[in-house]
């Protein structure tokens, strides 16, 4: 028989105590897997909510809950990453508990409610997203995104400080200075892959590491923008020298690859404008040409 403790024993445990880490961190955040925890009365929204889920990339769906007090124990005993938690439920509700798991950094939450009057106080629970039943496929995978980027931005920020960016002589960027615990490390715009949005931050994304700068996409879009890189949605820019591919994925997504085999979704006001560019470069398949 397993041990199931609350949660205030459970703050004081090794477990609870772990630095947020990173399973595997390839710069992108498809390589990121979350451990889910799916929470609802209701065993046919749990059903849906899970066959959703199961044909997501990078999700593994490690339990359920039928109210908040089994919820409680459940995240002790699995420290999931994310909770995908309804609102109405038995003996304890869904806002009463993510108001406790703001104690717990390590684990999101995501609220699945089929009432919309519940959204400005869910949100005041630091919550990822609010989902309306019945949930659709590509909101899902939107809340997903928002979890992955929310917990790479708490990795990132435990381990580094923020960047400076250094114009050149020309007044254009092109690197910046990120702030390390023993000093700061010179990263060239040259290295970056893609760039990504994290709500107040950006995140610099190379071969080998991945950096976390305080900024917004729209103050770095003119100085990127004129060193090769192209915005393929509000929260991401690629570097065109660095596109292999350019193709649709599934039935709601378009993407491109880049050379390193990241994927990096594009949004869909932004698809005929990176297809044309893509056809500019390359082949009438959306491929670019590499010199």
């Amino acid at each position: 028989m397993v041990r199931r403790t609350g949660l205030r024993s459970c703050l004081a445990s090794t477990a609870w105590r772990r630095a947020c880490v990173c399973r595997r961190n390839d710069l992108g955040e498809t390589a990121m897997t979350l451990r889910v925890l799916l929470v609802d009365d209701e065993p046919l929204a749990i059903q849906r909510l899970e066959s959703l889920l199961r044909v997501m990339p990078d999700v593994e769906v490690v339990g359920f809950a039928r109210d908040g007090e089994e919820a409680a124990d459940e995240i002790t005993r699995l420290e999931p990453d994310l909770v995908f938690l309804d609102i109405r439920m038995p003996k304890q509700s869904g806002l009463a508990l993510a108001r406790s798991l703001r104690a717990l950094p390590t684990t999101e939450v995501v609220f699945v409610t089929a009432f919309d009057h519940f959204a400005l106080e869910a949100f005041d629970t630091d919550a990822v997203d609010y989902l309306l039943k019945p949930v659709e496929a590509e909101r899902l995978e939107t809340a997903l995104h928002k979890a992955r980027r929310r917990r790479l931005v708490a990795q990132l920020g435990q381990a580094e400080g923020v960047a400076e960016p250094k114009p050149r002589g020309d007044g254009y960027l092109d690197g910046f200075w990120v702030d390390r615990r023993k000093g700061k490390v010179w990263v060239p715009l040259a290295v970056i892959r893609w760039i990504e949005a994290a709500r107040d931050y950006v995140i610099l994304h190379t071969d080998t590491e991945s950096y976390l700068m305080r900024s917004t996409m729209e103050a770095l879009e003119p100085q990127i923008a004129v060193r090769g890189f192209l915005r393929v949605s509000r929260s991401a820019y690629v570097k065109l020298s660095d596109v292999a591919g350019f193709h649709k994925q599934g039935s709601y997504t378009t993407v491109v690859a880049l050379g390193d085999g990241t994927v990096v979704r594009v949004g869909q006001s932004f698809v005929a404008a990176v297809r044309a560019r893509m056809e500019d470069l390359g082949d009438a398949d959306g491929a670019p040409t590499r010199g």
